[in-house]
């Protein structure tokens, strides 16, 4: 499982005004099923190239064929899905898939696993972003934000997960502004990289869970 990639984007708060509609009028956020992500590939491409920070010289087509390849890879997951943002052009991307309830996607948790976050997995209800970009010229301020938010509302997903680097320091300080939470470390395989694992909670927030992390059996998706 690949941590989650962030293209960079102002910080600050949102300007006043900005709600559903997605940050302008002139930017339309739409969904593509993996055929469609498949056929869109080099504008995809071209947006990571454009959205991330320069690469080294003579690095930049390696970064981008890695790009590709992840791509590849990622449109295999069942149950893959993935939103752009399109104004004159290609704005902004994110893409994820729905977590299995077997529990497989925790395996290598440091220490036992939350009791809500194994219920909320067993009962379908959460969505993994694996990579988010925004162009750097062509989005509004906030924009990787709601690309998220909506693609998991659109998945009436409970919980978006995400995996980060621990040296992907405004990654996580980004995704922790937008009302992200880490709750633990995961090790994939004995002696890889341990990545941070973050949360964003889209569940009612109550006395008793006032993170948003509540279980709520009547939310269970059918077999």
């Amino acid at each position: 499982m690949s941590t989650a990639r962030q293209s960079h984007e102002p910080e600050g708060p949102e300007p006043s005004g900005m709600g559903a509609v997605d940050a302008t009028d002139a930017v339309r956020l739409r969904r593509l099923n993996r055929w469609q992500a498949e056929g869109l590939r080099e504008d995809l491409a071209d947006l990571y190239v454009e959205s991330t920070a320069a690469a080294e010289p003579g690095e930049e087509f390696h970064d981008r064929q890695k790009f590709l390849a992840r791509l590849a890879e990622d449109v295999k997951l069942p149950g893959f899905d993935m939103l752009v943002a399109e104004a004159e052009a290609l704005a902004g991307c994110v893409r994820g898939f729905s977590v299995p309830r077997d529990g497989s996607w925790w395996q290598g948790f440091d220490g036992p696993l939350p009791q809500n976050l194994e219920q909320l997995t067993a009962s379908g209800h959460v969505f993994a972003i694996l990579e988010t970009l925004v162009h750097p010229h062509q989005h509004a301020r906030g924009l990787a934000r709601r690309m998220q938010e909506r693609l998991l509302t659109d998945h009436q997903a409970s919980l978006g997960v995400t995996l980060v680097d621990q040296s992907a320091r405004w990654t996580g300080a980004a995704l922790k502004g937008w009302g992200w939470q880490e709750v633990g470390r995961i090790e994939r395989e004995p002696g890889a990289t341990t990545v941070r694992v973050l949360v964003l909670p889209l569940g009612e927030r109550t006395e008793d869970h006032p993170d948003g992390l509540a279980h709520n059996d009547r939310t269970q998706r059918p077999e």
